[in-house]
């Protein structure tokens, strides 16, 4: 008994995990929010580049989205933040006289999320029927007016799911900030736990964090199941009014 009384002490302490709370909400997740929605902007921007890239005709361009995708998916992340924003850190340091590890690290994710993003683009794109742009194009379109008005579109609303997935990817990842050091006013979620949790020697204000994480991502899990759902089957029928009135049944039975 006194062995489980010490666990749940350790790692459910209620008045540890409420002290959390107030900068877990202020401090925290604006700062895991902006990390992970900026970096999934210019991933997505990023991302479509090298889907564009890597269904051109041209093999110069698409050997260099290749080769991207494959470091930037071969990377660790940690690799990749580090190399970044320790190696980069100096020069923008010298050039802008500012210290915020934001920019680099918010570069950083970006650059991890576009070698996903934009193999999910790619795959959404190839995925459109040929005769799609085979129609527009019969209609008087040039190619590059078929591709985004058409192919593009069309690609990006079969990938949804997968994007989203990728956001949910990028809230875990903004935690490895923290290796590029923080000020008190720059911790992200998973920074205010541990350094609550260094400070008490209790492990409670990490499970509040890791509690507030799954808060944010197991809706957007359950956004994606809906979504995919939704585009497999289509939106639901519903019967109109016409369909329910009596004279319609008088009119069918008759």
């Amino acid at each position: 008994m006194d062995l489980l009384d010490q666990l749940a002490e350790t790692f459910f302490s209620w008045d540890a995990m409420v002290a959390i709370v107030p900068d877990l909400l202020t401090v925290g997740l604006p700062n895991t929010l902006l990390l992970a929605g900026a970096s999934g902007v210019l991933g997505c921007v990023l991302g479509m580049i090298l889907a564009v890239m890597g269904i051109s005709r041209n093999p110069i361009m698409r050997w260099s989205a290749r080769i991207y995708t494959d470091v930037f998916r071969g990377l660790p992340a940690v690799v990749t933040i580090l190399l970044i924003g320790i190696g980069l850190g100096p020069v923008v340091r010298e050039l802008t006289g500012s210290t915020n590890p934001y920019p680099l690290g918010i570069f950083a994710l970006s650059l991890m999320a576009a070698a996903y993003i934009g193999e999910i683009f790619r795959s959404g794109i190839q995925s459109v029927e040929s005769g799609q742009m085979e129609a527009s194009r019969a209609l008087g379109f040039s190619y590059g007016s078929s591709m985004r008005l058409v192919v593009v579109p069309q690609g990006i609303r079969r990938v949804l799911p997968a994007l989203v997935n990728q956001f949910i990817s990028l809230i875990k990842d903004s935690s490895l900030i923290y290796f590029l050091g923080l000020l008190a006013s720059q911790r992200e979620i998973f920074r205010v736990g541990n350094d609550a949790a260094g400070n008490t020697g209790n492990l409670s204000p990490l499970v509040a964090a890791a509690i507030l994480y799954l808060i944010l991502t197991i809706p957007l899990t359950h956004l994606v199941n809906f979504i995919d759902h939704r585009l497999r089957t289509g939106k639901p029928e519903t019967t109109t009014a016409i369909e329910e009135s009596p004279f319609a049944r008088e009119g069918a039975s008759s």
